[in-house]
């Protein structure tokens, strides 16, 4: 295992706008945003140096949760293959990719692929889920799936590891004898585990080269942090690993409009703090997403932010 953020960088990424419209986080002009509108994100993403942008994963958002989440949650690896043909720089990572609805090989057979085509940019983030009517859709047993994501992770690192992967598995039987290529340009191509329950904390101090935590508040992540390290520590003795926030939603500059009680907004000086403090606490990577009420609004944020904010960042 290893890390892949540079020591004493704080770096960012976003959960791509446009490619998910949940009404968590949906802006009021991505209604009828498509193609060319996310297009211009990841575009500007590349240029204002993102560490990488993300795409979530959801098959059928089933009633009644539809009514919130609402049905657009584009394809993940459709959306990130073509994320990387339009940027030459920024890593794409899914956020989160549910492991227990495929067949760990096809995972690792995507996530190759993806590796190979946008030249060593792919992040394999992973989760268990948490849509119990996704799963029963699906014909999968909700109960069971923290245990078949655990053995979904030890399969797909054994295939970015060995072209013929030989594992024994609970749920999949003996794999062995199959050759998979491409080949990942990254060795090893990181895997971060997301979730911030226990048995995901553990998970990932076990299993991950990352941590994306998955809506912990800011008072709890040092505890969070701690239990991590400790199980790290006792299970992968001094293997490091980057450990990831979501911070407040970010509007920089004095926004003359209703952004919301919860977002962090002013001048650049005071964001830089607030923001420096997670890099405090041990975390290397930091996840944000702007309020915004169009798009040319969001690419300002997005230029602000590389300008007056990235270079004062560290932990």
């Amino acid at each position: 295992m290893t890390t892949i953020v540079p020591d004493g960088q704080l770096v960012y990424g976003m959960q791509l706008q446009v490619q998910a419209k949940s009404k968590t986080f949906v802006e009021d002009w991505e209604a009828d945003a498509g193609a060319a509108e996310l297009a211009a994100i990841v575009r500007k993403a590349d240029e204002t140096g993102f560490f990488y942008v993300a795409v979530c994963d959801h098959l059928a958002v089933t009633k009644p949760l539809d009514a919130h989440m609402q049905t657009t949650w584009y394809e993940t690896i459709a959306t990130l293959g073509w994320i990387a043909a339009l940027t030459r720089n920024v890593r794409v990572m899914s956020h989160v990719y549910i492991l227990s609805y495929r067949h760990p090989l096809q995972t690792a057979k995507a996530f190759m692929t993806l590796d190979e085509l946008s030249g060593g940019r792919a992040i394999l983030g992973v989760g268990a889920g948490h849509l119990q009517g996704e799963f029963e859709l699906l014909g999968l047993d909700f109960k069971d799936r923290g245990k078949v994501t655990d053995a979904a992770i030890d399969v797909v690192r054994a295939a970015f590891t060995d072209e013929y992967p030989d594992v024994e598995t609970r749920y999949w039987g003996h794999l062995h004898d199959g050759g998979m290529a491409p080949r990942p340009r990254q060795r090893p191509l990181p895997i971060w585990v997301g979730g911030s329950a226990k048995p995901s904390l553990r998970r990932a101090a076990e299993r991950g080269d990352g941590w994306l935590p998955q809506g912990t508040p800011r008072a709890d992540m040092p505890g969070q942090i701690a239990f991590l390290l400790e199980h790290r520590k006792q299970t992968r003795g001094d293997d490091p690993i980057d450990l990831g926030t979501i911070t407040e939603f970010l509007y920089i500059g004095e926004p003359g409009w209703d952004v919301g009680d919860t977002t962090l907004s002013g001048s650049p000086d005071h964001l830089v703090e607030r923001l420096n403090e997670f890099g405090a606490m041990g975390v290397s990577h930091l996840q944000i997403r702007f309020r915004n009420r169009s798009l040319q609004e969001l690419l300002d944020q997005m230029d602000a932010f590389h300008r007056d904010v990235a270079p004062h960042l560290h932990r």
